[in-house]
């Protein structure tokens, strides 16, 4: 994985990217890697709001962010890089936290179909592509608890480029978060140059505590 945030994963990308001046970089990781375009995007303050109260097993993720598509459809999407034990439980847990802070909104709005997006610096399945989706199987009551339902898994280790010299978008992304590539990624994407800009004035401006 790219060093630039291996430390504290979550921590350093959430202080980083939790602001309205930088929710573009996260606009245009979400619709590349969801393959959707949004229309609006705002950051929902419950991570932010519960960090020093939530323990320490459940203090994760680097945003909660509501969406609206092109197709004015609203969404509700995470983020967060993982690692340890029990993963598929901290996948669920996740999913429940960012689906469930819904709740909590003072807003009146609609609870939302909550996509999360969870980065693994390891193979956790084999037999999965570097990018799978994860939804409720098609049995009964299945289609109800999809419109709510569905987590994506990104596998760093099993994502290669044949030809690192024409790489699309999403490739970037990936070989960025993988530390790969990473000048080429950079010039890729704006988004991805801006994010790199942020993460090395965030360590040259870091104190030790």
């Amino acid at each position: 994985m790219n060093r630039k945030f291996i430390s504290k994963s979550n921590f350093v990308l959430r202080r980083v990217l939790n602001t309205e001046e930088n929710i573009d970089i996260l606009k245009e990781f979400i619709e590349v890697m969801l393959n959707i375009q949004i229309k609006e995007a705002k950051i929902n303050p419950y991570l932010e709001k519960m960090k020093n109260h939530l323990p320490a097993e459940e203090n994760f993720g680097i945003a909660d962010l509501r969406i609206k598509t092109t197709e004015n459809e609203e969404r509700n999407i995470g983020i967060q890089i993982i690692d340890g034990e029990h993963i598929l439980t901290k996948m669920l847990l996740y999913y429940a936290q960012i689906h469930g802070n819904q709740l909590d909104y003072e807003e009146d709005r609609e609870i939302a179909k909550t996509n999360t997006i969870n980065i693994l610096d390891f193979v956790m399945n084999k037999d999965l592509e570097y990018h799978s989706r994860m939804i409720v199987a098609e049995e009964a009551m299945s289609n109800i608890i999809n419109d709510y339902l569905e987590i994506h898994i990104l596998q760093l280790p099993k994502f290669e480029i044949e030809k690192a010299d024409d790489i699309s978008l999403k490739q970037a992304w990936i070989s960025y978060l993988k530390g790969e590539y990473t000048q080429k990624a950079i010039s890729k994407s704006e988004k991805i140059s801006k994010l790199d800009r942020l993460l090395e004035k965030y360590w040259r401006e870091e104190v030790m505590e």
